[in-house]
């Protein structure tokens, strides 16, 4: 059995935005807007905007709703990066009740479900990368804790989710490289857990292929719009993918590195992805050999380096150089002590997103990837 939600409505294509003030104004009068800090919204009529910069911690997301719950607005825009979009999901989803985001967190708060009624929410990236113009989720940094953590259920889903390339060509080379690299990992997870559908697996493949191709180009010529429109897809498809599969190790790891490094989540993701993508193939090929897990990455291989003939091991290799080419920073030079090591690969054990992942990996096995990834 599958199951398949995604936002309830996506206009997707070069000089789209064009369109969201007649968007917002079918969803309601009063607006609210969570904004990057370079963001243009002056053309939406707003009874607010709220300037955001950074992924959101729970004293954030406490101070937006707060905002809204005294504005009172019928639809949220969340216009900016993935972690505006994500505040501002949060906020149309707790803002109409009277909760805390600790009420309803996942892992570190309650867990509780969330409220109904959540407020409309058009959500405009300008960056390539998480997808979370469709996801179900928001994750929130719990700096006491040391980790990120999730709201998720499907009313974090927006309404609408308008995605123009032309909003990303603004990006510099190091932010179009963390988030670029962020959605090709989200489409290999998704493409590699055994939680993966029918109904994702064309999304994740064919996002895979687009990063393949258009990574490298979009970081060296960030004017070209054929390689942004191919990122700007490949990061819509990869929180298609997530939101009705699931992810794995590289973003259990993520989540409890987030939380204690503050580095963007695409870095941290592009630190350990090839380490994690090695343990992986290499757990898998130990244990299952003839399964259905070492044949994915195969296929992942062949979509990445578009050569008929690749191999899982081709996948790894392709992905090392990859993020050498883009000179990512690896975990020490993003501030991880070494002391720190046994409680980040707890947390990635304890995370939900590690539950996806195509294989067990072992304490053992964390600890070399986050070594190899120094």
């Amino acid at each position: 059995m599958s199951t398949f939600v995604t936002a309830g409505r996506i206009v997707l294509g070069a000089g789209v935005a064009e369109q969201v003030p007649d968007l917002v104004a079918g969803l309601g009068r009063r607006v609210l807007v969570v904004a990057g800090r370079s963001a243009d919204v002056a053309a939406l009529p707003a009874a607010a905007v709220h300037r955001h910069r950074g992924e959101p911690d729970v004293e954030a997301v406490r101070a937006v709703v707060a905002l809204a719950r005294e504005v009172r607005p019928d639809v949220v825009v969340g216009w900016g990066g993935g972690s505006v979009l994500d505040l501002a999901k949060c906020v149309a989803v707790l803002a109409p009740g009277d909760g805390d985001v600790l009420d309803h967190l996942e892992v570190v708060g309650r867990g509780l479900p969330l409220p109904d009624g959540a407020l409309p929410v058009v959500a405009v990236p300008t960056t390539a990368g998480t997808g979370a113009e469709v996801t179900a989720n928001a994750p929130v940094r719990v700096p006491e804790r040391g980790v990120k953590a999730s709201l998720r259920g499907r009313a974090m889903l927006p309404s609408v989710a308008v995605v123009d390339p032309l909003l990303t060509l603004g990006c510099p080379p190091a932010l179009t490289a963390a988030s670029g690299v962020d959605a090709l990992t989200q489409c290999l997870e998704a493409f590699t857990t055994p939680h993966a559908t029918p109904l994702t697996d064309p999304l994740a493949r064919d996002g895979l292929v687009r990063a393949g191709r258009s990574l490298r180009r979009v970081v060296e010529h960030g004017d070209d719009v054929d390689a942004r429109t191919d990122l700007s897809v490949a990061a819509l498809q990869s929180g298609m993918a997530l939101a009705n599969a699931k992810l794995g190790a590289v973003h259990g790891l993520a989540a409890a590195l987030g939380g204690r490094l503050g580095a963007p989540h695409g870095q941290v993701c592009a630190a350990v992805l090839a380490a994690t993508t090695a343990a992986n193939v290499a757990a898998l090929r130990r244990t299952a050999p003839d399964g259905p897990g070492l044949a994915r990455y195969d296929d992942a291989a062949v979509a990445l380096t578009g050569r008929p003939g690749a191999r899982a091991d081709d996948a790894v290799a392709w992905l090392a150089d990859l993020v050498a080419a883009l000179a990512v920073p690896g975990l020490g030079a993003l501030g991880l002590a070494r002391d720190d090591v046994p409680d980040v690969v707890a947390d990635a054990l304890a995370a939900s997103s590690t539950r996806g992942n195509p294989v067990t990996l072992t304490p053992a096995e964390l600890t070399d990837v986050v070594a190899a990834s120094w």
